[in-house]
């Protein structure tokens, strides 16, 4: 068998998670272990499309990794997070919140080509070692700068302290990043509470025939 496979992932799951799921149901129709692999991950708290490869097509695997993508964000500004996400521990900072227009004039520092620090919990390895692993022990991880790519970030809606957002980005670009980023900018400080990958390279999300995970 030769499939492409397009999740949009629920929140809660992990990416392997989903392909675990996608692995089983194959293999119970094809009779046989089916080869399932993916071809870019979501954290766990994060939504939307995942792209999976079964069968012969995990060989197709370099063609559709390190693709630019879309995602839809919603920022928390006025509060920080350990991890840069819901899933972290959380600290007010107390700060006024900026106004859409102050939001607005820092947009421009924030597209093109940036230098950007990966957060720590993350899955980049460290002298053989996944970062998050080393976080998790309490141990200090000093995360090398990379260049990425943001072509476009816009302002979907603002209601104080929520900000949604849209970009369009660079493989290797951390929303989480860009989320602290912005809001170390605006001098409030932010983290994100929600994203959801709308688009891969061409692939779009609402576009595609979705394979339903089971519950």
């Amino acid at each position: 068998m030769e499939e492409i496979i397009y999740v949009d992932k629920p929140a809660g799951m992990s990416s392997f998670g989903a392909v675990a799921r996608v692995r089983r149901l194959l293999s119970e129709r094809e009779g046989h272990k089916v080869k399932v692999g993916h071809t870019g991950t979501l954290d766990p708290f994060a939504t939307g499309l995942l792209i999976l490869l079964a069968g012969k097509a995990t060989k197709k695997a370099p063609e559709l990794t390190k693709k630019d993508k879309v995602y839809e964000a919603e920022l928390r500004l006025g509060a920080t997070s350990t991890t840069g996400d819901p899933e972290g521990e959380v600290t007010e900072t107390g700060a006024e919140l900026p106004t859409l227009e102050q939001i607005e004039a820092i947009l421009p520092q924030f597209t093109g080509k940036i230098q950007q620090r990966p957060p720590i919990f993350s899955a980049i390895k460290i002298n053989g070692q996944r970062a998050y692993k080393l976080a998790r022990k309490g141990q200090e991880v000093e995360m090398p700068t990379r260049e990425v790519e943001i072509y476009s970030l816009e302002i979907l809606d603002y209601s104080a302290p929520t900000l949604k957002i849209r970009t369009h980005v660079s493989s290797g670009t951390y929303i989480r990043s860009l989320a602290e980023d912005m809001g170390k900018a605006l001098g409030c400080g932010a983290y994100l509470t929600a994203l959801r990958r709308t688009q891969i390279a061409d692939y779009k999300l609402d576009e595609l025939p979705l394979f339903a995970l089971p519950e």
